[in-house]
């Protein structure tokens, strides 16, 4: 029997360790996760990363928290002193980063709730993470990938029509995979081919999408979602096989298994083909706030990445063709 994943371990032994917490500690864990899911509103994935690293932090310093003492005992040294045990154990610069993160986002809820007498977050120093170059189809894989997707399609099945759909447009839109399972019906807009996005943090915009996703998702609802409708189904633009929300696994699997029929193709997931729309409007000639605002970028230096994608693409081709490279 092979071992669970280490995502699943992980789940587990924070469930374990949250158990063991003192009561105190566990109702400060319930209000913060209320403040998070309500007042911030972040997505449930989120919710359980920023949650699992505060029971992580608190579960480290336990020792040092009494039951009538609450959070006030925590301090710069016990954060410094949780970051070197993940680096210990092997943790690498981006997750010693994001835990760092995660730990200053909840002493500064902590302090302004009046749980801890100071917030001790903004002394704490992390490593930079490496930021990695993420792999993206070249435009001529994505138009393979387009055409694999379509054959399938070309038979009318209601499920292929709606997995042609679905991976159209996420290359047209470039958006989040859990903005695409969010979408309704009254989401999209093909008159003006745009659809309404709901956003990390709430943040609503409009992404364009172009003929060929038009085409896709106007099938997809004409010809096929009424095959998968159930009595009780939402008014979701896409839908799973027993007739509920289409959700976020089944779509990485269908573009994993799109993808792995290109050759010579990265294997990418949905984000692989958000980051491969992004390089490509930039290789196209958009400049780099419009694709921030395409994209739900909260900052600028957050889609800066996608120029140094298209740096080393063509810096790879030139090392191909100049006679002098």
């Amino acid at each position: 029997m092979s071992p669970p994943p280490h995502g699943r371990t992980r789940r587990v032994d924070l469930v374990r360790l949250r158990e063991k917490l003192p009561a105190t500690v566990e109702d400060v864990l319930r209000q913060y996760e209320r403040h998070l899911m309500l007042e911030r509103d972040l997505s449930p994935h989120t919710v359980r990363a920023y949650v699992g690293d505060a029971v992580a932090l608190l579960g480290h310093v336990a020792g040092n928290i009494p039951e009538n003492a609450e959070l006030r005992s925590i301090d710069l040294t016990n954060l410094r002193s949780w970051l070197a045990a993940q680096h210990t154990a092997g943790a690498s610069r981006t997750t010693l980063a994001r835990r760092a993160a995660a730990s200053r986002t909840f002493t500064a809820w902590a302090h302004r709730a009046g749980h801890m007498a100071s917030d001790p977050g903004p002394r704490l120093a992390a490593p930079r993470p490496h930021r990695t170059l993420p792999s993206v189809l070249r435009e001529d894989q994505a138009r393979d990938a387009m055409r694999a997707v379509s054959s399938g399609a070309s038979q009318g099945d209601p499920v292929a029509l709606r997995d042609q759909a679905v991976v159209e447009l996420l290359y047209a839109t470039g958006i989040r995979v859990a903005e695409l399972c969010g979408l309704d019906l009254d989401d999209v807009d093909y008159s003006l081919r745009v659809i309404r996005v709901l956003g990390k943090g709430g943040r609503e915009r409009s992404a364009p999408f172009g003929v060929p996703a038009e085409r896709a998702v106007r099938r997809w609802v004409d010809e096929g979602r009424n095959a998968l409708v159930a009595p009780d189904s939402p008014p979701a633009l896409f839908l799973g096989a027993r007739g509920g929300r289409l959700n976020q696994r089944a779509v990485r699997t269908l573009v994993h298994e799109v993808v792995a029929v290109v050759p010579d193709a990265p294997d990418i997931g949905p984000h692989g083909l958000r980051h491969s729309a992004a390089t490509h409007l930039l290789e196209g000639g958009a400049d780099l706030r419009t694709v921030q605002e395409l994209l739900g970028h909260a900052t600028l230096a957050t889609t800066q990445l996608y120029t140094h994608v298209t740096v080393e693409r063509l810096k790879a081709i030139h090392d191909r063709t100049h006679p002098r490279s």
